[in-house]
């Protein structure tokens, strides 16, 4: 080996042959010299990782399927086997809560005024003549959400329209309240 420092950072240093090696035999073909070529790149991979993220997708989407299915399958049962609310020897129903909002189907003394209102509009419902001193006109429910329209029976006649609000409880037992002794008209807010 070439002690020299220039001697080792030449390329004929790095292919010497080494020390124990023989000279090729006569039947030995002759050498020749390594062609230059590019490195070798393995291509598609980020297809085969795509593919993969993609099953993979499939198959929790499938799992979470079939446990959604075994979960319904496997409910709650009562002793006859009808599935739905456990019953009342286990135990008392949860009570609604007081604080909730509920549907109130209330009469409106005009109609027309009736078919302005869309499910999502907010209205002020008014009680006139009979609730004050003197029967003036009071606010008996600020803001209700109208929740429904329902279309107008033939057969209503000169009786109002029908609306379904979605007001607090303590607002829903004013508002029968009122609609017992008062004609109820609505604003809108």
């Amino acid at each position: 080996m070439p002690s020299s420092p220039s001697a080792l950072s030449s390329p004929s240093s790095f292919c010497a042959p080494p020390r124990s090696a023989l000279p090729p035999g006569p039947d030995a073909p002759a050498t020749r010299e390594v062609p230059h070529f590019d490195p070798v790149r393995v291509r598609g991979t980020g297809h085969r990782l795509r593919r993969l993220v993609r099953h993979r997708r499939r198959a929790v989407a499938a799992g979470l399927a079939v446990t959604a299915a075994a979960l319904v399958a496997a409910g709650p049962r009562e002793a006859d086997g009808a599935r739905g609310h456990p019953a009342q020897a286990q135990g008392p129903a949860r009570p609604h809560p007081v604080t909730g909002r509920v549907s109130a189907p209330v009469r409106i003394a005009d109609a027309a005024t009736v078919r302005l209102l869309r499910p999502g509009d907010r209205v002020d419902v008014i009680a006139a003549g009979g609730n004050g001193p003197r029967g003036d006109a009071e606010v008996v429910a600020r803001g209700a959400r109208v929740a429904q329209v329902p279309e107008p029976l033939d057969a209503a006649g000169d009786s109002g329209a029908l609306v379904v609000l979605s007001v607090p409880r303590p607002t829903a037992a004013r508002l029968a309240g009122a609609s017992a002794t008062a004609r109820l008209a609505v604003t809108l807010c």
